[in-house]
């Protein structure tokens, strides 16, 4: 069983340093390119160390911690950065924690419609679904996609129809059903919507990048509404040299196409991935209004959790096989 906190060692590893700021932002730096190196979040806008019981700050822990394991076994085993990402985020969408697959929010009328999208950095191949129903795990449908199908984006019927033809069992709108989630719709149709996502980036030991975001959308959300996890570019881009994860204010992260613009910031003007999306995260978003953070990491294993938020779900684990979970702002 995992401790549901475990600190990276940096005498054993010597492959990464933790720095951070008291603003939300941390970042594992590397001193040499890591072998390989994973990172995932559980959701900007996670609750402050106040409001959490002790129970759920270790289940939240423990399944993130859970999560970044399976990932690092493929790594660790010479698998994809692809392979990596899907199994991490697989952990999360099947757990009823997280906003993305078992804990998908509800919309305003009570159903659940599911959002992911996956992109491999070496070769810029993409594929997303949005406003699916009954499929269990959409990070494996939106990899269907990339990998089946001609196009970036199914949506809907028929992106359902499409995972059936690949063979996928769909699932009854039932299994989405938590008391939680239920609980959330009742108390947000009187009060502002909640969102969520889970996420995931990796770097494999061929130098290969890769990135997938999936969600379980905007709790009381209407009309049909989409987010920016499944638009590529907006809440999910991976380059050669660089991979984001985001998560947040679906809608500012879209009009900003956030994802995409810390990975040009990093090639066209040079900047460090810490400076990219400090610019872009603590900067532009805030400077709007838009709530959120992001996980990314570039080809030479730098890596940024940046945040604009009071937490986010978030940890890494590297070669070395430690695990790092955190949650608030400073921790």
């Amino acid at each position: 069983m995992l401790e549901p906190f475990i600190r990276v060692s940096l005498a054993a590893a010597g492959t990464l340093a933790l720095l951070g700021c008291g603003k939300g932002h941390e970042r594992p730096a590397a001193t040499r390119p890591p072998r390989f190196l994973l990172v995932a979040h559980g959701g900007a806008g996670a609750p402050r160390r106040s409001e959490m019981t002790p129970a759920d700050d270790s289940a939240y822990r423990s399944t993130m911690a859970q999560a970044l394991r399976a990932g690092y076994d493929v790594l660790r085993g010479g698998g994809t950065s692809l392979d990596a990402v899907v199994a991490t985020i697989n952990v999360l969408e099947d757990s009823p924690l997280y906003n993305a697959g078992k804990g998908a929010a509800f919309t305003n009328v009570g159903t659940n419609e599911l959002d992911a999208a996956i992109m491999d950095g070496a070769t810029l191949r993409a594929g997303a679904v949005a406003g699916v129903k009954h499929i269990k795990n959409p990070i494996n449908l939106a990899r269907l996609v990339m990998e089946r199908s001609p196009h970036v984006l199914l949506a809907g019927a028929g992106a359902e129809a499409f995972a059936q033809e690949q063979g996928m069992t769909l699932v009854p709108q039932s299994y989405f059903f938590t008391k939680r989630r239920w609980d959330e719709l009742q108390q947000q149709r009187a009060e502002a919507k909640e969102h969520g996502t889970v996420g995931a980036v990796a770097l494999d030991q061929e130098g290969r990048i890769a990135a997938g975001t999936s969600t379980g959308g905007l709790t009381n959300k209407r009309w049909g509404r989409i987010g920016d996890s499944p638009i590529i570019g907006a809440g999910t881009y991976a380059s050669p040299t660089c991979a984001v994860s985001g998560t947040g204010e679906g809608e500012y992260f879209m009009r900003n196409v956030v994802a995409y613009d810390i990975c040009a910031r990093v090639r066209y003007r040079g900047e460090t991935l810490a400076a990219a999306a400090d610019s872009v995260v603590m900067q532009e978003l805030v400077a709007q209004g838009g709530d959120g953070g992001v996980i990314a990491l570039d080809q030479d294993g730098h890596v940024v959790m940046t945040f604009n938020s009071h937490g986010m779900y978030r940890g890494y684990v590297g070669p070395d096989g430690d695990i790092v979970v955190k949650i608030y702002r400073h921790e």
